[in-house]
């Protein structure tokens, strides 16, 4: 059976955190993990993880990246599922995310495989639904499409343990792990976006994605520049057939 791992960066997430757990570990197999990479948390994250008291959770406790993109690339690190699917600290998981999962997975069509799937956007309480992310977002794959505005939102994504070996490490200085990620797997094989709610996404002030951001545009070139660059980087390093 595929081993599924979920990959989760904490930081001070008492607020939501057993919410999400809640509606993660039901829905996973014996054999199935939840990676937890905490980035010195000073609440009570650490005790929530570990009111779970349960073995598929493995948490990484003690880094300080003061960084969501390294502590999420410090999760990724530790997992040994054949499918990662990424997941907030602060989001809900809807009952059927797993099983969409591991439909998608069941028989990849490329070794570096990576789908984003749908969600709805929330207010602070899940029940306050403000809209669907792909809709706000314009979701579609391609790779110059994604390059000027990235539509691979981490909270959204599953893919193959292939896409690891490609993308593991991560460059210093890239815009976001997510972003990272989606181009990685545009450049080295097969993305797709599923138009099906998984998951709620909560947006208030403490989250660390917010759509509707818009960064000056010197911050947007440089930022392309670096990301484009480290993607050809990776090429060469890899020497993998691109699509």
């Amino acid at each position: 059976m595929t081993k599924l791992s979920v990959c989760m960066a904490t930081r001070n997430g008492e607020k939501h955190l057993r919410r999400q757990l809640e509606t993660i570990l039901p829905q996973l197999d014996p054999g199935d993990e939840v990676v937890i990479s905490d980035d010195s948390s000073t609440d009570a994250t650490l005790d929530i993880i570990a009111d779970f008291r349960d073995n598929r959770i493995r948490l990484f406790p003690g880094n300080s990246f003061f960084s969501p993109v390294f502590n999420f690339e410090n999760a990724l690190r530790m997992a040994t599922g054949d499918v990662i699917a990424l997941a907030d600290q602060d989001d809900v998981w809807l009952d059927n995310k797993v099983a969409v999962i591991r439909e998608k997975f069941r028989t990849p069509p490329h070794p570096v495989y990576l789908v984003a799937l749908d969600g709805w956007i929330a207010a602070e309480e899940e029940g306050d639904i403000v809209g669907g992310i792909f809709e706000q977002l314009k979701a579609g794959a391609g790779f110059f499409r994604n390059m000027f505005a990235n539509r691979y939102q981490g909270c959204c994504l599953a893919f193959s343990r292939g896409l690891l070996d490609v993308a593991l490490p991560f460059p210093r200085r890239i815009p976001m792990h997510d972003m990272w990620l989606g181009m990685v797997a545009e450049m080295f094989g097969e993305t797709e976006f599923v138009a099906e709610k998984t998951i709620i996404y909560r947006k208030h002030a403490a989250s660390l994605t917010d759509f509707r951001i818009r960064f000056a545009p010197r911050q947007q070139i440089v930022w392309r520049f670096l990301l484009l660059t480290a993607l050809v980087r990776r090429r060469l390093e890899k020497g993998v057939e691109t699509r």
